[in-house]
């Protein structure tokens, strides 16, 4: 549909080019039908300009449209009336009829209202006998019917649109909404793990100080100085093991490198575990996968997760950690451990892992993990090439391990 700008361009034109045409081509019988038939072309102008241009876009007044059909109707039939030629006033008077009355009902009864009036036109300018009737009745029946058929058709085309703008707005708020969602989800396991960690490791910690330190404070008290320095040595070892609860959880929640390049995010995140005694083996493909912000959040959670889930539940000795390129473009993240490992198949699956699944479902990947009793666990994250792309890692040579770390050794 045409704003009204287009339709000021449209009417403007038409009017000069009806005008131009009707003096050059087809001039009326006199001059008096002349200027009748040029004050028919002001007339709907005008009408279009002082009333039914308002009309085009809300808000509308009711009034407009009763208005301007009947300026429209007029101009149609005095303009007909004057000289025959001026019928094609009606091609200007049906779409504005339509557009004005933004509704189909009053776009057909509009659209017979000015069939009635070019009608009456034709049959006066005809000379008022039956053969003008006859013509006047087929140039109206005809017009009407197309404006009838063009209107409907261009109306449902519109409201089609407007249907379909609706709908993509509601998807896309749907959309904002699931995403909001998902986020408030995420933030909220986030915090339940936080709440647990903490719960299981500083909390029952801190407690266990408070105890020795009121037994400490007892003996004191009681005369039993060698007891009381057992018991602060004690605490001391305690607070220090509260101080490597601490640091370990603050590496197993820290927020994702920022680095540029995803191998150095890896390799940040894998030192900081290592600084907590872990031994790990770190391998990287010679082809660096180039991941959008969203798979590396995936990916590096899910190693951070692992490994937490290795140094802290698994008690194990050496992880190794293998980052590379699938055959088919993807990229694998391989995780494992020579810890105690556990039964999958029990029943809470391991720490976290529900976790790290629904991020990587929400990447559309995959995530294995195989592990028994006693046996160390391996897990597995998969994400397919369509979120990741390819770049030549410089420092690092297909299939072999790269030696980092103080022993050369991951």
């Amino acid at each position: 549909m045409l704003s009204t700008r287009g339709w000021d361009a449209v009417v403007t034109v038409a009017s000069v080019v009806i005008a131009v045409a009707l003096a050059l081509f087809f001039p009326p019988t006199s001059g008096l039908r002349m200027a009748v038939a040029l004050g028919a072309i002001a007339l709907l102008a005008l009408g279009y300009l002082l009333v039914g241009r308002a009309a085009i876009e809300p808000p509308r007044a009711a009034w407009r449209y009763p208005v301007f059909l009947a300026v429209a109707t007029a101009a149609v039939a005095v303009g007909a009336g004057a000289a025959p030629f001026l019928a094609i006033l009606q091609t200007l008077a049906y779409p504005l009829v339509w557009v004005v009355g933004d509704s189909r009902r009053r776009g057909l009864w509009g659209s017979a209202i000015i069939a009635a009036g070019l009608f009456l036109g034709v049959w006066a300018g005809y000379g008022l006998d039956v053969d003008s009737a006859v013509a006047g009745a087929t140039t109206a029946v005809f017009s009407f019917a197309l404006s009838a058929a063009l209107g409907l058709w261009i109306t449902r085309i519109a409201a089609w649109g407007e249907e379909r703008a609706r709908l993509l707005a509601e998807l896309t708020a749907a959309q904002g909404q699931i995403e909001a969602l998902s986020r408030e989800r995420g933030a909220a396991a986030e915090r339940e793990r936080v709440a647990r960690d903490i719960h299981d490791t500083l909390a029952q910690t801190l407690a266990g100080l408070v105890i020795f330190a009121e037994r400490a404070g007892g003996q004191s008290r009681n005369g039993q100085p060698d007891a009381a320095a057992a018991t602060i040595s004690t605490v001391e070892q305690v607070a220090r093991d509260a101080l490597a609860e601490a640091r370990a959880l603050v590496a197993r929640t820290a927020a994702v490198p920022s680095e540029p390049a995803f191998g150095a995010a890896v390799e940040r995140l894998v030192e900081r575990f290592r600084a907590h005694g872990a031994r790990i083996v770190l391998e990287l493909g010679g082809e660096e996968p180039a991941l959008d912000r969203e798979a590396q959040v995936v990916l590096l959670r899910c190693l951070q997760e692992a490994l937490s889930n290795a140094s802290k539940h698994a008690a194990a000795s050496r992880v190794d950690v293998r980052i590379a390129l699938g055959a088919d473009g993807g990229v694998d993240l391989l995780v494992a451990d020579d810890g105690r490992g556990f039964d999958p198949s029990a029943g809470g699956e391991g720490f976290g892992l529900e976790g790290m699944r629904d991020r990587v479902a929400l990447a559309g990947g995959d995530l294995d993990v195989s592990s028994a009793p006693g046996r160390g666990t391996a897990l597995r994250v998969r994400l397919p090439a369509a979120r990741t792309g390819v770049r030549r890692n410089p420092a690092a040579v297909p299939g072999r391990a790269v030696p980092r770390g103080k022993d050369g050794v991951g």
